[in-house]
């Protein structure tokens, strides 16, 4: 899904899977104190923390671009130009709430 997704709703979803199975991978782990202790296996996890770090900081960008663009097609003289190009507003980047324990 990840890569044939065309819209932001659709590479939405498909982060929120990623999201997920990272969260029951690090749970998993958790289990595992041998897997934790392993440097190959922190390496990893730690790969992988600054991805989704990296990952975040690009959906707060680009939401806080398309704030500005929909803004800047709302209001006057904007959007006089908006209407005359048929600019439309964008979608916002969004995640579900992931708070649900993994068991």
């Amino acid at each position: 899904m990840g890569i044939e997704a065309k819209t932001v709703e659709d590479q939405s979803k498909a982060e929120n899977m990623i999201t997920s199975t990272l969260k029951t991978l690090f749970a998993v782990a958790e289990q595992y104190p041998n897997l934790k202790a392993d440097q190959h296996f922190t390496k990893l996890m730690e790969e992988l923390n600054g991805i989704e770090s990296n990952i975040a900081y690009a959906r707060q960008f680009y939401n806080d671009s398309v704030l500005q663009y929909n803004t800047r097609i709302q209001t006057f003289p904007g959007n006089i130009f908006a209407g005359w190009f048929k600019f439309t507003t964008r979608q916002y980047f969004e995640i579900e709430d992931l708070k649900q324990e993994v068991q």
